[in-house]
Formats: structure tokens, sequence, C-alpha cells
């Protein structure tokens, strides 16, 4: 019997995450990248894999064999993670309220506490202790430093099994079988199209039926702590809890929505909740707010990183707070609710696009499994 072949086009989080579940599976698997290294949002994030964020049922459990992918990559691979768990942070009633009502929610499945004031800045002291009233603590969240795993993944995957990689080799056309880039052409059993926001320019009229829009996103980065200080679990202010689903179930949250739309007005409509994630050289990630549109400002709004810091700092408490970088990222999100786009647009040709902001937390997850139940049979 012949080994199948596949090709993937993209080499960020989804393109490897569809090479590695068709790698061991028995395929012969060639990656495409358009660059010489992956450089969208697939490394312009906060590297969290974050099972906390997603609501539960088939979603966290996605993120949970997301994260388990990643933890033996990570050590397979020699790349850097940290288990670090993650804290929200209270400063007041209301907030508490509806980390309360997750808590009681959430117990019987995830690894998750109510914890008093004393109890979080226990966990971290890289919290503000000023009006604390308590925190969520989930000890699910894993940090990746993305700008480097992304690479690493990639030779690892070209090094375990053999994965073949074409950078700087943009795809212009995709026919039954054959994958173009000017007048060279690759054959395969099995396309895969995992590009982003990209795969608009080889299928544009499927781009524009699906109700895909792109999400601008503004981040920065705080100088590395001195001495080796290290803030603990990834931080993270109430706002977050409006904007992700594992909290949308919450019988408290439109209580605390309606006080967020009178106090934090700009805020929602910028899209902005605050996260911090520290890496492995003492620099802290921040961000981020979310602008969606087909088309975006390619500069980025500094009033919108002001906001970010002046929200940082009513929740952390950090030994140096000097920015060193900002910039932005942009990913393709489904309109009409859908976590993920999954379709195939002719025989063997199949785009899996569309996670939104999830990519660094369910891709792993979602690839294994959209490619296990389509390939069981061929699993080595």
């Amino acid at each position: 019997m012949n080994q199948p072949s596949a090709i993937v086009i993209g080499a960020g989080i989804v393109g490897l995450a569809t090479a590695r579940a068709l790698a061991i599976r028995g395929f012969e698997v060639t990656v495409f990248e358009r660059h010489e290294h992956a450089v969208g949002a697939s490394i312009r994030n906060f590297g969290m894999v974050w099972p906390i964020g997603q609501p539960t049922g088939p979603l966290f459990e996605r993120a949970m064999l997301s994260r388990s992918i990643w933890k033996q990559i990570c050590m397979e691979a020699g790349i850097w993670h940290d288990e670090v768990g993650s804290l929200h942070i209270a400063n007041s009633d209301d907030e508490l309220a509806v980390m309360t009502d997750y808590v009681e929610m959430n117990q019987a499945y995830r690894d998750c506490t109510l914890l008093t004031p004393q109890q979080t800045l226990a966990k971290s002291n890289g919290v503000n202790p000023a009006a604390l009233k308590g925190a969520l603590w989930s000890g699910m969240e894993m940090i990746v430093e993305a700008r480097v795993a992304i690479g690493k993944i990639a030779g690892y995957l070209e090094e375990k099994y053999g994965v073949n990689f074409h950078w700087n080799t943009a795809i212009s056309q995709v026919e039954n079988s054959t994958v173009k880039s000017g007048s060279r052409s690759w054959q395969a059993d099995e396309i895969f199209i995992c590009s982003g926001a990209e795969f608009e320019t080889l299928y544009p009229e499927i781009f524009m039926q699906q109700g895909i829009t792109k999400c601008k996103l503004q981040m920065l980065r705080i100088i590395s702590q001195p001495e080796g200080w290290r803030m603990g679990p990834a931080l993270c202010g109430s706002l977050s809890m409006i904007h992700y689903p594992g909290f949308h179930a919450t019988p408290s949250l439109s209580q605390l929505r309606k006080r967020y739309e009178v106090e934090y007005a700009e805020y929602l409509k910028w899209g902005i909740h605050v996260m911090a994630a520290q890496n492995h050289t003492g620099e802290i990630t921040i961000g981020d707010s979310h602008e969606y549109g087909l088309v975006h400002d390619p500069f980025d709004k500094d009033f919108i990183n002001q906001l970010i810091i002046k929200y940082l700092k009513t929740f952390t408490h950090f030994k140096d707070n000097s920015i060193i970088q900002t910039w932005n990222g942009i990913y393709p999100k489904m309109k009409n609710g859908e976590t993920e786009l999954v379709m195939a647009v002719a025989p063997g040709v199949t785009i899996i696009n569309g996670l939104g902001g999830n990519g660094m937390t369910l891709s792993f997850g979602l690839c294994e499994q959209v490619i296990g139940a389509r390939f069981s049979s061929q699993t080595l």
C-alpha cells in the first residue's frame, strides 16, 4: 500500500497542528509557507494555552486535548513552557460574584477555586493589593513563548516525522490535487488550507460567503523584570470575564456587564480586556484590544495602549512597567458565532480556519479531532 500524501498550506499554529495530526497517521506531509518563517497571528499573541476561556463541554475538552498535545511536544522538543495556571482578580463585589458562580458551576469539571485576598497574594506577588476582594484561581493554563515555540514546532515535526517544509513559497492556486506557486506545482492525495486570513487570496468567493471578519488586536511587552522576579500565574482583570465564553453562563455576569457598559464604555467599544503573561526571559506580554472589519488601519492607536496600561495597574503590581515593544496582529473570526470553519471546497481539499483568538488554545485539539475522524483507520 502506498503511503498517503498531504499538503498543508500555512505554517502557523493551525497548519502545524494539521501537519502533526496527519504525520502521526502515516501521511507524507509537505507544508508550504509564503514567508521564511511564521510571522502572523500565531507569533503575535500571549502564548497562552487557555482552557478557562472555553465553556464546559466539547470546547473545554478540545482545549484540554490541545494542552496535552502542547505539553507532549514541548517536552519532546525542548520548548520552554510554564504550567503556571491563572488568576482572575476581583476588585469589587460584583466581580467576585461572577467568580463565585463560575466555581460553583465548574468545580466538578475543572481545577478552579475562589481565593481570599490573602490566598491571592500568596499565589502571586504581582497582584495589586489596594482594592483586592479575592480571585478566581485556575490550575489549567500554560504559557509558551509563541515567537520561539512556533518555529521550534516546525523543526520538531521535520525531525521526528519527516515533514517537509517549503519556506518563502506562496501558493497562488489550488486545483484538484495540485497546488501551484507560479510555474512550479506539487501534488498530494489531500490538501489542507490553513493559512489564516490569507485563504481569501485562494478562495475569495468562498471567503466572502462564509461570513468571516478580521480582528485586529493591539498588544504590548514589558521589560524583563529585575533580579529574576517572577509573577507566577497569568494575571487577568475582570474585564476578561466579559470577553471569554467560559464565563458567559454565570448568572451574575449580566449585572456586571451593565456596570461595565457605564464605567468602562470606552474599553468595551474597542474590545479591550487586560491580561498579562510572563515568558522565560522575564518579559511580560500584556493586552489586548479587538477591532473587527475586513480592512484595518495598519497603524496602532496609542490611546488603546494607554487604556490597556491604565487598567493593568488596577490589578497588577510589577517591579518595572517599562514598555519595550508594541505591535498588532490580525486573525479571521466567524461572525455567526461558530468557533471554527472546517470546509471541503473540492474533493480532497479542506479549509481549516476561523478559530478567532483561540488558535493557541484550540488548534491542536481541533486538528486532532478533524484529522482523526477522517483518517482514523490510518493511525499508526
